[in-house]
């Protein structure tokens, strides 16, 4: 299958902005808060937080190399590798919630759902590339929203601001796919980018302020 890549120069380098931004800021907040977490809460959250931030910043680099790479089938593979990598930030981004929970077969029912469900995923996207593509972002937007429907066990216990901030970040991912799938404008890949961008702000602020703040 031919890889599609319609953007001018222009275009390009409004992107790889938003990239270098989201690189940047990503890896430097991921270590802040890994830093100042570590006094804070126990080996099994501080855990799950490392998976949150491998997960962020695997999804943010891949993005920024297969976005910047010239036409070439390394790209076609880079692109494999970036479309799987959403799969694991949405399992990273539910790993520290779902250790709010109490311990029981529910919670690592939830937590087995999400990465097998992850996993398959990330195993379609390397297996067959080009394929299924708008599949995937449906399924994407089901994974992450899939924790409304436990909302009672993960969410239910959390602070309000940590709700606001989920839900904000999960409305933004939303409203970017439209750009993500309105391939004719343009600058939509920096537009679709920046949606993420933000979006991950606000996901990471709620991780932050549930695991961190609500405790300080």
């Amino acid at each position: 299958m031919a890889l599609k890549w319609d953007y001018d120069v222009k275009e390009i380098i409004a992107d790889g902005i938003v990239h270098v931004i989201g690189v940047t800021i990503g890896a430097v907040s991921i270590a802040a808060l890994l830093v100042v977490a570590a006094p804070a809460v126990g080996a099994w959250e501080f855990t799950s937080l490392l998976i949150y931030g491998i997960g962020l910043l695997t999804v943010l680099t891949v993005s920024a190399l297969y976005n910047l790479w010239p036409v070439s089938p390394i790209k076609w593979t880079l692109r494999r590798f970036d479309h799987s990598a959403i799969y694991l930030l949405i399992a990273g981004t539910y790993t520290p919630f779902i250790t709010q929970m109490k311990a029981s077969a529910e919670s690592l029912v939830l937590l087995a759902g999400i990465w097998l469900t992850s996993m398959v995923g990330i195993t379609l996207k390397l297996r067959f590339p080009g394929r299924f593509d708008r599949l995937s972002v449906l399924l994407y937007l089901l994974l992450g929203w899939s924790g409304v429907m436990a909302y009672e066990s993960v969410f239910g216990t959390l602070p309000a601001s940590t709700l606001w901030l989920l839900a904000i970040g999960g409305i933004l991912y939303t409203a970017g796919v439209v750009f993500h799938l309105w391939e004719s404008l343009r600058f939509q890949n920096a537009i679709w980018h920046a949606f993420v961008l933000v979006a991950a702000g606000f996901h990471y602020g709620a991780v932050l302020d549930c695991l961190v703040l609500a405790r300080a």
